[in-house]
């Protein structure tokens, strides 16, 4: 049985300040979580930290592009390298953020090992690239675009090897019903999206199954599973940047994430979004790091 490996990546470089003179508070997302236990309660090991550049958009005005982009571009290497090397020792890595960001990190490990699809467990699909939107710079609004190489060279072909996924390898669950406006683009470049509608009509442990079924495809290597705190509704989760109603509840979330990881194709997991700033009292974080460990429980 692979050994879990809890990994802190504890960067917020991906998204905007959540007011003027602030920085978003999601950084502390990791802290959080390890305060609630979750290292002992997964039973992990200890992965340690990959610490992020400080937050500093300088003097970045709309239209230049992704803000923090050198040290977006500098951050993924390094958490790459971590990546890639618990993947290759046969750990499976669970590693707690920062923004959404960090999956280019697991993005690129996992893109020099061979190739691997993405499960992505969110609320919005994050692909806003250049060629549909004039509102570029968050890169934690934009990351399944970067990775699968659309938007600029620095930080879509690091090491030359865009892109870090294939189109097609993607999988959206949880996408919010009204959040449809791009899914004609995603339909043509077969990246299948599954909706809270779709999930609840269809039943989370059946969509899993198929999720599941086509990512197990002879020519992928194994996935990766990445959770957005905010896939779950409001009213479990408020403590996140965009806390837009109609969102999943937990009996549904773990029955999604269950089978996902627990298929010996999953290769590594992450987690993003929750801010603990958004919570002073713990609830939704205690709720958050329950659900992580109940997905990895074996039913």
């Amino acid at each position: 049985m692979r050994e879990l490996v809890v990994l802190d990546a504890p960067s917020n470089l991906g998204l905007r300040p959540p007011a003027p003179g602030t920085v978003p508070g999601c950084y502390k997302l990791a802290g959080a979580l390890r305060e609630q236990g979750i290292l002992r309660r997964l039973g992990a090991r200890e992965g340690g930290v990959v610490v992020p550049p400080r937050y500093d958009r300088g003097d970045w005005r709309e239209g230049d592009g992704v803000f923090n982009a050198a040290a977006l571009a500098a951050y993924t290497v390094r958490l790459a390298d971590r990546i890639e090397g618990h993947v290759r020792a046969g750990d499976f890595p669970v590693v707690l953020g920062g923004d959404c960001s960090i999956q280019l990190g697991a993005s690129l490990a996992l893109r020099r090992l061979g190739r691997y699809g993405l499960a992505a467990v969110d609320a919005s699909h994050d692909f806003r690239h250049p060629g549909n939107s004039d509102r570029i710079g968050a890169a934690g609004g934009e990351e399944v675009a970067l990775a699968t190489g659309r938007g600029q060279e620095d930080l879509t072909n690091l090491e030359g090897l865009r892109p870090y996924l294939r189109d097609e390898d993607v999988r959206f669950l949880g996408i919010r019903d009204e959040f449809t406006e791009d899914l004609a683009e995603l339909a043509a470049l077969k990246m299948p999206v599954t909706t809270v509608g779709d999930l609840r009509e269809r039943g989370a442990g059946a969509v899993a199954r198929a999720t599941l079924e086509t990512l197990s495809a002879p020519h992928l290597d194994g996935f990766w599973v990445h959770l957005d705190a905010d896939v779950l509704d409001p009213s479990v989760m408020p403590a996140v940047d965009s806390p837009d109603p109609g969102g999943l509840l937990p009996g549904e979330l773990v029955p999604l994430l269950r089978p996902l990881l627990a298929s010996p194709r999953c290769v590594g997991f992450n987690v993003t979004i929750y801010d603990p700033d958004l919570d002073p009292d713990g609830t939704a974080g205690a709720l958050l790091a329950g659900l992580v460990v109940d997905a990895f429980a074996q039913s």
